[in-house]
């Protein structure tokens, strides 16, 4: 049994009535995004806060970067690393991190999402203090279909 949406309605896309499991490859499918979703955030995180501290103070080094992320010294080392070795980004002795113009690209996009996705909680009425935290655990998780829709419905909303 299947139960279908409004909007769904008109595409006739059934939806999974509560309680009822989907597919197999269906379920796997969605789970394997999410997992593909969280080994990304860490990147995402990482390059956009070496971008905002590049911006705004000059350098990003690991102890700033450790201290803001809320990790210990060596956990920013580490995904420092890792973020050197996917081309994200470059360290200079005695002078921080860089981001390359990949990892400058990377960091372009997740502040894009993440803006999206806090306009999207303003405009639900959700205050901005909670907007801001709760948008940075749902930027990772959003497909590019639903930030396409997500765009488009703050575009008709503003010109409404």
């Amino acid at each position: 049994m299947t139960v279908q949406t409004a909007a769904a309605r008109g595409r006739r896309r059934p939806v999974e009535a509560a309680g009822q499991l989907p597919a197999e490859v269906t379920q796997a499918r969605r789970f394997d995004k999410t997992r593909s979703a969280q080994s990304t955030a860490l990147f995402e995180d990482y390059v956009e806060l070496i971008a905002d501290l590049l911006t705004g103070t000059g350098e990003a080094r690991p102890t700033d970067i450790a201290r803001r992320l809320g990790v210990s010294h060596a956990t920013a080392i580490k995904a420092i690393s890792r973020l050197k070795r996917a081309g994200l980004a470059t360290g200079r002795p005695y002078r921080g991190v860089f981001l390359t113009e990949k990892g400058r690209a990377l960091a372009e996009r997740a502040r894009a999402r993440h803006r999206l996705v806090v306009e999207l909680l303003l405009a639900l009425g959700v205050s901005a203090e909670v907007a801001e935290a709760d948008a940075e655990g749902m930027e990772h998780h959003v497909s590019e279909t639903a930030l396409r829709a997500i765009a488009k419905f703050l575009q008709a909303r503003r010109h409404s």
